[in-house]
C-alpha cells in the first residue's frame, strides 16, 4: 500500500465518535488507524473480546460501530473469528454471499496473552483468513487494574502494588509477538500511533490483505492504569519506541525486518517518568529497578537487531 495520509485520513470512519472510551484512552486510536487501513469498498465483520473496548463502544441498543459487530466472551475471540470466517468460506462457495469481507478480531492484553490465548493460538495455527489485532494496554484496565503477563517489570497495579514486601510486578513481561511468529503464520507485527499513524496503518493493511492469519500487536496506553495526563498519550507512544522499549518491527513468512531504528536510543527513564504507575522506581535506593530494566531492553533489542540483521527465517 502507498502510504497517503491525507487520503487515509478522508476514509469514512468505521468506528464513529459517541463512545464512553476515555479521553487519552489508546485503545479507539488504535481500532481506528487498523479499520481506516480497509479499502473503502470492502466489508468487514468485527469482533471483541469483553473489554474497556466492548463495553464503552456498544450498549446495546447502541453502538459505534459501523461494520457488522461481535461481542463475544472474554477468553474466545480466536475462536468466535475463526468460525465466522469458515461460514464465510462455505457460503460463499455455495454462492450465497457477495463481496469482499474482512474478518478483525480486537483484544486486550487480558483477553489475549493470557484468557484468550488458547483460543487465538487455535485461530492462527489451523490457518483462519483473519487477523488478530491486541491493543495492549498491559494490564486488566476494564475490571481494576490487575496485573496480566503483559504487564511490565515492576510496573504498580492492584494486584501488584509497589511498597516495602514487593517492588511492583516482580515478572518481566512476556512477548507475545515473538510467540505469535513460533506459530508459522504469513504476518506478524508490533507497531503503535507514532508519528503520522503511517507505520500502523500500513501495518493493518498488510495484515487485512495477507491471505491466511495475521498478528497485530499494538501498544494502545491506559491514562488511568499508567496514570499519565490524557493530552500524553502521543508523548508516551514516542517514548517507548525511541527507548527501544517497544520496537516497530514485523516478520513476513518468518522474516524479520524493523520498520523503524531511533537514530540515538533513548534511556528508559524519558518513558518510565511519564507514569505515575512507575514512580516508586525513582525513589532513592531504587535505582536498581531503573538499571534492570534496561539491561532488559538492551538485551531484548540486541536480539531483535541480530534477527533483523541476520534476515533470519522462523523455524519450520
Amino acid at each position: 500500500m502507498a502510504y497517503n495520509l491525507r487520503e487515509n485520513l478522508e476514509k469514512g470512519e468505521r468506528l464513529c465518535g459517541g463512545h464512553r472510551m476515555c479521553a487519552g484512552c489508546g485503545s479507539p486510536v488504535a481500532v481506528r488507524s487498523v479499520l481506516r487501513a480497509l479499502n473503502p469498498e470492502d466489508h468487514a465483520v468485527v469482533c471483541s473480546a469483553t473489554s474497556c473496548l466492548e463495553v464503552s463502544t456498544f450498549m446495546y441498543p447502541y453502538t459505534a460501530w459501523k461494520d457488522s459487530f461481535i461481542h463475544n466472551a472474554f477468553e474466545n475471540a480466536g475462536a468466535t473469528m475463526s468460525g465466522v470466517e469458515t461460514a464465510y468460506r462455505a457460503m460463499k462457495k455455495r454462492g450465497k454471499i457477495d463481496g469482499t469481507w474482512k474478518f478483525i478480531a480486537f483484544g486486550g492484553d487480558g483477553g489475549t496473552y493470557d484468557i484468550g490465548f488458547q483460543s487465538l493460538s487455535g485461530a492462527m495455527e489451523r490457518g483462519h483468513d483473519m487477523v488478530y489485532v491486541c491493543y495492549d494496554n498491559e494490564a486488566y484496565m476494564n475490571t481494576g487494574i490487575q496485573r496480566s503477563s503483559s504487564t511490565p517489570h515492576f510496573a504498580d497495579t492492584t494486584t501488584t502494588p509497589a511498597g516495602s514486601v514487593i517492588p511492583g510486578k516482580i515478572q518481566q513481561k512476556k512477548n507475545l509477538t515473538r510467540i505469535m511468529v513460533a506459530h508459522n503464520i504469513p504476518y506478524v507485527a508490533q507497531t503503535t500511533f507514532y508519528g503520522n499513524f503511517k507505520d500502523i496503518e500500513e501495518k493493518a493493511h498488510k495484515a487485512i490483505y495477507t491471505p491466511g492469519p495475521a498478528f497485530l500487536n499494538v501498544m494502545a496506553p491506559c491514562p488511568r492504569g499508567w496514570r499519565y495526563p490524557s493530552e500524553k498519550l502521543m508523548e508516551v507512544t514516542k517514548a517507548a519506541v525511541e527507548t527501544c522499549l517497544w520496537p516497530l518491527y514485523e516478520v513476513v513468512d518468518g522474516k524479520y525486518s524493523l520498520t523503524y531504528e531511533p537514530k540515538k536510543k533513548w534511556p528508559i527513564e524519558e518513558y518510565l517518568k511519564l507514569q505515575g504507575r512507575f514512580s516508586h522506581m525513582f525513589k532513592p535506593g531504587n535505582e536498581w529497578m531503573i538499571e534492570q530494566v534496561q539491561k532488559e531492553i538492551d538485551r531484548n533489542w540486541n536480539e531483535l537487531l541480530e534477527l533483523c540483521s541476520l534476515g533470519a527465517v522462523a523455524a519450520r
